[in-house]
């Protein structure tokens, strides 16, 4: 009778679950992991603690878990008693490849690259509060960024804003202004990027003008079946200035982000979504800056033809910005030359509101054969209309669209051929009415042969600027001459050892003129630009010799070391320079009611200042992965520049600041950058240095008086200022964050950390000491 009332008691708990404890670790260090997810096979879930510990319930035993956490392999096991259980884990093995698409137009390992290639990483441009493009790029090793205007191992000077060296890719299809022949650093939406590849070197074959210097691509990642949705939000403050005459404001100011993103892609259709917002109150006077940005893409995949994939991407930016380029003095570098009320005369303060838009239609596909078939379209505008000056408005139209066409042999013959067509249309106050027809033909041959790749390419580019032929002319001697310009490449790559990867390349390059340095003609206080219409187009060539290494330790952590040495020449190499350019008609005079008051035809053109030579040596190391528990990313290099003119003209050396040497202009000899971040359980904490030598070499007038004895300077101190800090500089950034889980990321980010003062073109200090507040999420 007992037994049975027993039974009857314990008959209700018989169904009540019990508990297995046990612990997770890493394998290759013993330490615990924390987050690591279990599933049982009766559905029940746990988490594990910060020290890897973990309680999950069951009813019935055997029961079978599944053990998984990032960067971990997961790992399933079979449990038959309630005892204690330790669960090791290994830690992922990262494959030493980066997988790069810009150098050759398909999907390469970087270490197979035949020429000099950085990648940056969303986490990083995320983790830093990098607001647009411009500030992404200037983390790469021999990039910098100067008020616009990027340049790869000095390359390119200080244009004004007209014209550029660097090609700017946004889905493998350019995005450069057709007035201004200038990247809209802040049009990109990078929120939407795989990654940032950075060329450094000639790369026209593929790509076309302007790709002189490099290239900066940005490709956007497809969405995933599992939907996504990112969310990034940034509010900062700029500290007080050194320098007490420098703070012109009585509150300081403030700068917010906001960013969502969102991804899902169907069976048959996909798409990608974002929006950004910026509002920058400006650490200048009058420098204040807001604007939003709708961007995104639709994604098809056909079910009924296979291999066909066609999609449309799209982007809408508007913005207000107010600039300035000349200062009212050294002592108050953050204020405007005549005040920053746009109302009263005098005021060089410019304000301008734009409107950009880009409408990007393309179709993919692959034949029976697996040949490759690439279409590409885009309509880009950009609208600039000016507050100040109604004279500086313009519309620009660009109409783009690439064929290209991809076959592979036995996976050791590839070959890459299409064309390409680039026509630009521009109505403007401040340029005229122009157009331009850009049309090109390419074709570049791989061959892999055992551990031997060699690569050879050329392009033919036609080009006419209002009709006017010439441009692309290509003299063959005895006064014959082809319409078009040829331009070559050839590179080698040669695996040495399993981690060893040798280089070398050779490509040609060239860049037409932009309607904006051919015809502009403005002036800003007492700066003035005058058009010249007989501008020639510039060429080039660069050769590279380079070895990249790859560095492992243990499973989960890799790293490329990467040493290289450099040459590039230009020819006809185009830069504004300062002189007096009054027509032939009028006579040069002293008095300043005259036409030809010497004032009024004293300032800037862009011209052909011959030829130009850079060389230099470069040496980078980046790395990612696991060092025990310790997750590390790093991006760090060096670079060594001597750029020198070959123009042995005096007049064009009189325009020097220093006459001392051949010092190209607006360049450094050294650029070094380091950013390290470490992530120790969910602990996020990152620093970046930059470091660049003394800019030798500016335009002596903006040193000296305008005219010798009046008393007009465009930039008042200048000289005074250069030679108190004839020294380079160097910054610290530094960052702190915590992750939540994977889903969330809160962090605190310091730029400037030291408040240092320091310049980056002539008048333009940059900004003091900040501090943000950042978080994120991602959920999916």
């Amino acid at each position: 009778m007992k037994q049975i009332l027993l039974l009857i008691i314990f008959i209700p708990f018989l169904g009540i679950s019990q508990e297995i404890k046990g612990k997770i670790v890493d394998n290759s260090s013993s330490s615990g992991i924390p987050s690591a997810r279990i599933l049982s096979s009766e559905g029940t879930r746990a988490v594990s603690n910060p020290d890897g510990t973990f309680n999950i319930n069951y009813k019935n035993l055997p029961l079978r878990l599944i053990v998984s956490a990032t960067s971990f392999v997961s790992d399933t096991l079979e449990v038959t008693s309630d005892k204690f259980i330790n669960v090791k884990l290994e830690p992922e093995v990262i494959e030493m490849e980066s997988l790069v698409v810009t150098a050759s137009r398909r999907g390469q390992n970087i270490e197979e690259v035949p020429i000099s290639m950085e990648i940056l990483k969303p986490v990083l441009i995320d983790n830093k509060g990098i607001t647009d493009l411009e500030q992404a790029v200037d983390q790469s090793p021999g990039v910098y960024a100067m008020d616009g205007q990027v340049s790869i191992r000095g390359g390119s000077g200080y244009s004004y804003g007209a014209g550029s060296r660097v090609l700017l890719l946004w889905n493998d299809m350019p995005m450069i202004s057709g007035d201004a022949g200038d990247a809209k650093w802040n049009t990109v939406p990078m929120e939407l990027s795989s990654q940032i590849e950075v060329i450094k070197g000639a790369s026209s074959v593929l790509y076309g003008s302007g790709a002189l210097n490099g290239i900066i691509a940005v490709t956007e990642r497809e969405p995933s079946r599992k939907p996504e949705l990112k969310i990034k939000l940034q509010s900062g403050i700029y500290d007080d200035a050194r320098r007490a005459s420098l703070n012109w404001r009585s509150k300081n100011p403030t700068f917010q982000l906001a960013e969502i993103t969102y991804g899902k892609m169907y069976r048959k259709v996909g798409y990608n979504i974002s929006f950004t917002g910026f509002d920058n109150k400006g650490f200048r006077d009058g420098e204040s800056e807001r604007r939003g940005r709708l961007s995104g893409s639709i994604f098809f995949n056909s079910q009924k033809i296979k291999g066909l994939k066609a999609g449309i991407g799209y982007s809408v930016h508007y913005q207000k910005l107010g600039s300035f380029i000349v200062w009212q003095s050294d002592t108050l570098a953050y204020t405007p030359q005549g005040g920053s009320d746009i109302n009263v005369p005098g005021s060089t303060l410019s304000v301008t509101k734009g409107l950009r838009m880009n409408i990007d239609p393309y179709v993919k596909y692959i034949d029976k054969k697996g040949n490759k078939h690439n279409l590409r379209t885009r309509l880009y505008r950009v609208d600039n209309t000016s507050y100040t000056n109604s004279g500086q408005n313009s519309v620009a139209l660009n109409y783009y669209a690439d064929y290209l066409f991809t076959k592979k042999w036995n996976d050791s013959w590839f070959l890459n051929t299409g064309v390409t067509s680039n026509i630009a249309v521009v109505k403007s106050a401040l340029y005229g009415d122009h157009h331009s027809n850009n049309y090109s033909a390419y074709a570049q041959l791989e061959k892999k042969y055992k551990k031997l790749d060699l690569t050879a390419g050329v392009r033919l580019e036609y080009f006419e600027q209002d009709n006017r032929r010439g441009d692309s002319k290509f003299n063959l001697g005895n006064g014959k001459s082809l319409p078009f310009f040829p331009i070559f490449r050839t590179a080698a790559h040669y695996q040495l050892f399993k981690y060893t990867h040798l280089r070398a390349s050779a490509g040609q390059g060239v860049r037409y003129p932009a309607i904006a340095e051919r015809y502009t003609q403005t002036s800003v206080g007492s700066l003035n630009v005058f058009p010249n219409p007989n501008l020639q187009p510039e060429t080039g060539w660069a050769i590279e010799f380079g070895i990249k290494q790859g560095v492992k330790m243990g499973k989960s952590f890799k790293g490329f070391l990467d040493v290289s040495a450099f040459v590039n020449e230009y020819n006809n190499m185009m830069e504004f320079t300062f002189g007096l350019y009054n027509p032939p008609s009028i006579p040069i005079s002293l008095n300043p009611n005259s036409p030809g008051y010497i004032n009024k035809w004293l300032g800037f053109r862009a011209s052909n200042a011959e030829r130009a030579r850079i060389s230099g040596i470069e040496t980078s190391f980046s790395s990612e992965g696991k060092i025990g528990n310790v997750e590390i990313r790093s991006l760090i290099g060096y670079t060594y520049m001597n750029p020198v003119s070959l123009n042995k003209d005096a007049s064009y050396r009189a325009t020097f600041s220093d006459t001392s040497g051949n010092l190209l202009k607006y360049r450094f000899n050294h650029l070094a950058k380091a950013d390290v971040e470490v992530v120790f359980k969910g602990i996020n904490i990152g620093a970046s240095v930059r470091y660049n030598s003394f800019m030798k070499n500016i335009d002596r007038v903006f040193e000296e008086e305008v005219v010798s004895g009046t008393g007009i300077y465009i930039l008042p101190g200048l000289k005074r200022y250069r030679q108190e800090n004839n020294h380079g500089n160097v910054v610290f950034d530094a960052r702190i964050g915590y992750d939540f889980n994977k889903n969330y990321r809160a962090g605190f980010i310091i730029n400037n950390l030291l408040n240092t003062e320091y310049m980056g073109r002539p008048g333009d200090i940059q900004a003091p000491r900040s501090f943000m507040l950042q978080v994120q999420a991602k959920i999916s």
